[in-house]
């Protein structure tokens, strides 16, 4: 893994502790930001959430999408505990623990929106790091692709019916209009604008083996410079979070680590379903470990945008969808250690298979 994500954990600390100390002393400055909207959309974070996408989605190749039947039983455990458990596990697990548990310990006037911001967190698969998770587990690249594409597919027409739902049945209001805007300007249109660049960039010309070499290597450039500024703009986000987050979180710093405990539960829950079932139906552990990684993570940066548009900056739930981030990298690694560690004991009974 490149250093930089190898620490991302430390950069997402460093920044929450730059927001915070930003928002102390210069509040005005974070008042002028969170002014800057249109229908609901603060402008300066809708850029940088479209600089954390877009280098994402145009990773994509949708082509790949042909694979799916070559591994569909680790596709079928994928999707069904991406879209039929993962949701519904944390919106369970944010009813337990915000509403009852930890709910003496927590603001009562924002208990609603964290809740929503975990289930905005469980709502959307991974669609980036996955492919670092695959890498360092011994994935099948294939697999990882077709089942990415796949699920970035689903996720433009399930995302917002899952979320309401969840969100009705949590007995939160639910803003259609926002919530629909929402999967346009960061879901349906990053897709089709990522597509097309993707295309454009790889199109063939004359010789066609040679055409699409060159196609390839100037994906890759453009990936490599939209990189940096890709988890910059990550970064950035965070420090405006917590910059209007700072006042709440200075005067109750245990909300961080009590948002954290269902993420975690929910993250090790759904990773170890993933992989036992995928043991059961006899799937190759190249299959079943991206699998499990995939069925665990989350699109963290879906989640910090939806949540900011349906709730604001200012929010529990973009707080709790930013606690998501902080835990992310050090909970999958973990993850990747433990299907690497347990490889010999998932391939003493399973036979080798899709």
């Amino acid at each position: 893994m490149p250093f930089f994500e190898r620490y991302l954990s430390l950069w997402v600390a460093l920044c929450i502790v730059a927001g915070i100390a930003l928002g102390h002393f210069a509040p005005g400055v974070f008042e002028t930001l969170g002014a800057l909207e249109v229908a609901r959309v603060n402008l300066p974070v809708a850029v940088l959430i479209w600089l954390m996408i877009l280098p994402m989605l145009l990773k994509i190749d949708f082509h790949s999408l042909r694979e799916v039947r070559s591994h569909w039983k680790g596709v079928g455990v994928t999707l069904f505990i991406n879209w039929a458990i993962k949701p519904f596990s944390m919106a369970l697990l944010a009813w337990i623990f915000i509403r009852n548990l930890f709910a003496d310990w927590l603001p009562a006037e924002q208990l609603d929106s964290y809740i929503a911001g975990l289930i905005l967190l469980a709502a959307a698969p991974c669609t980036a790091m996955v492919f670092v998770w695959s890498n360092l587990s011994g994935g099948h690249p294939g697999f990882t692709l077709s089942q990415v594409a796949l699920n970035d597919l689903i996720m433009v027409f399930a995302f917002a019916p899952i979320v309401a739902l969840l969100l009705g049945i949590a007995s939160i209001t639910v803003p259609w209009d926002t919530l629909l805007l929402s999967v346009v300007l960061y879901i349906v249109l990053p897709v089709i604008a990522a597509a097309l660049w993707r295309r454009w960039l790889t199109r063939g010309g004359e010789g066609q083996a040679q055409s699409q070499n060159l196609g390839q290597a100037r994906l890759q450039r453009v990936l490599q410079r939209m990189h940096p500024l890709s988890l910059g703009a990550l970064l950035l986000t965070l420090v405006l979070l917590f910059g209007f987050q700072g006042g709440q979180i200075l005067a109750r710093p245990v909300i961080i680590l009590l948002l954290a405990v269902p993420i975690l539960i929910q993250v090790y829950f759904n990773s170890g379903l993933a992989y036992l079932l995928n043991r059961k139906l006899g799937v190759a552990h190249c299959v079943a470990a991206p699998s499990a990684l995939i069925g665990a993570s989350n699109f963290f940066e879906l989640a910090v945008a939806a949540a900011i548009s349906l709730f604001g900056l200012e929010s529990g739930a973009a707080l709790a969808t930013v606690v998501g981030v902080l835990v992310e990298v050090p909970v999958m690694l973990s993850v990747v250690w433990i299907v690497n560690r347990s490889r010999g004991w998932y391939e003493t009974t399973s036979r080798p298979g899709g």
